[in-house]
């Protein structure tokens, strides 16, 4: 209540002081006030002084119904805020614009993002429907009819400070003699709701997006593991039962072959995350398989591989290579009377390395038919693994034979720790 009678008494006294020089001015022309028409400024003074107590109460009341409080900070013509945003100054510039350009009635946004700031005029409430008023309504004629905003972002270390300054489009007099019915203090509150919505927004987006992430990365996981659950599983069953004859008939290669078995499901046991390997590891695995299958299969299976130390890195699906070499053993190999010989070859190139699984076998039509799940599973890993770029070449060997070609996409970052 003490501010708005202290507003209201100066928002008179200014008048009066104006319309004291005023009439120290109009009495220097008529020669007094006593003669000539100087009844008409008497009038002319009462109007004014009426219509400043109007004004005047008016911005109280309307500052009430806004802000629901009357104080100096509210009743205030300037008003001046403060926004810590959680973001870098180019999102935190963004944001202020977008806020800025959603005001009612706003115009003529001027923006500098090089300097980080921006400028927007704010039409007040307008009676006239943009049209201008009768040449005989002076006062509406000479009232003030926008208000300025601007905004101005400071940079820090993973936030920024938004300065907002909200007042009249006019000069100093203006505090006064002129009052904007609290229509700085609502442009000031619409500004900050607008950026706290959109700051709002942005996080709530940016959880989603982490929230979906980790449940496509969940749904691929178990993909990744279903799939990898459907790998071939009776050559462990075949493996054990040879070990079981081998017993009997040869216990030292018995041993052996139980040594590779060993070796093979020790590198082949539940990891945290058993989806994504490496060459290194598959490799390995795959020597403990291939080792099982020289004992069974004797000079019939011969094996060679040339893989370079530094791409044992190399991401990929786990089981990926020991899914063509089972492929190669079980329709090449295993099926032609005198056996054959098995390659693994690896090459590194600028944006992918390929990883070839090749053979001598009865090659196409020839070997035994299967059901090419272990080839179509295989490539749905890769894509779930290494995107949409990864995939499997198949094609004939030369003289005899096929060659089944991994393609796996590296990012320069692991192209970089490999070489």
């Amino acid at each position: 209540m003490i501010a708005s009678l202290t507003l209201i008494l100066r928002h008179l006294l200014a008048w009066a002081v104006a319309l004291l020089v005023a009439g120290m001015v109009w009495s220097g022309i008529f020669s007094g006030m006593n003669d000539g028409p100087g009844w008409i400024f008497g009038l002319l003074a009462m109007f004014l002084m009426i219509t400043a107590l109007g004004s005047a109460i008016t911005h109280v009341r309307r500052v009430w119904m806004v802000a629901g409080k009357l104080d100096g900070s509210t009743l205030s013509g300037r008003q001046r805020r403060q926004v810590e945003l959680p973001m870098d100054a180019g999102q935190a510039y963004a944001v202020v614009e977008a806020a800025m350009a959603e005001l009612p009635r706003v115009e003529d946004v001027e923006n500098s993002a090089g300097s980080l700031q921006v400028r927007a005029y704010v039409r007040r409430v307008d009676p006239w429907n943009g049209r201008q008023p009768s040449r005989w309504n002076l006062p509406a004629r000479l009232a003030i009819k926008r208000n300025s905003v601007q905004a101005t972002v400071t940079p820090g270390q993973g936030t920024s400070t938004v300065t907002l300054l909200f007042e009249p489009d006019a000069g100093w007099w203006a505090d006064l003699l002129a009052l904007d019915e609290g229509s700085n203090y609502e442009n000031a509150e619409a500004v900050t709701r607008a950026i706290s919505r959109r700051v709002a927004d942005q996080r709530r987006d940016e959880q989603a997006a982490a929230e979906q992430t980790q449940v496509e990365k969940e749904l691929s996981v178990a993909r990744l593991n279903l799939l990898h659950a459907q790998v071939e599983p009776h050559f462990l069953y075949n493996t054990l039962a040879n070990a079981q004859v081998l017993t009997r008939t040869d216990p030292g290669r018995a041993e052996q072959m139980l040594g590779h078995l060993i070796q093979y499901l020790r590198s082949s046991l539940p990891q945290v995350d058993e989806s994504v390997s490496t060459l290194g590891v598959e490799l390995e695995r795959t020597r403990a398989y291939l080792e099982i299958l020289r004992i069974r299969m004797g000079a019939r299976l011969v094996v060679d591989v040339q893989v370079p130390n530094e791409l044992h890195s190399v991401h990929l699906p786990a089981m990926a290579l020991q899914t063509l070499v089972e492929n190669a053993i079980k329709h090449g190999l295993e099926p032609k009377p005198g056996g054959g010989t098995i390659w693994i070859l690896a090459r590194g190139f600028d944006d992918h390395v390929t990883v070839t699984v090749a053979d001598d076998g009865l090659g196409f039509g020839q070997g035994t038919s299967g059901t090419g799940i272990g080839l179509k599973n295989l490539r749905e890993r890769l894509r779930l693994t290494c995107g949409e770029q990864a995939g499997v070449a198949i094609v004939a060997n030369f003289p005899s034979g096929v060659a089944a070609t991994m393609t796996l996409p590296q990012p320069a970052k692991e192209r970089s720790h490999a070489t």
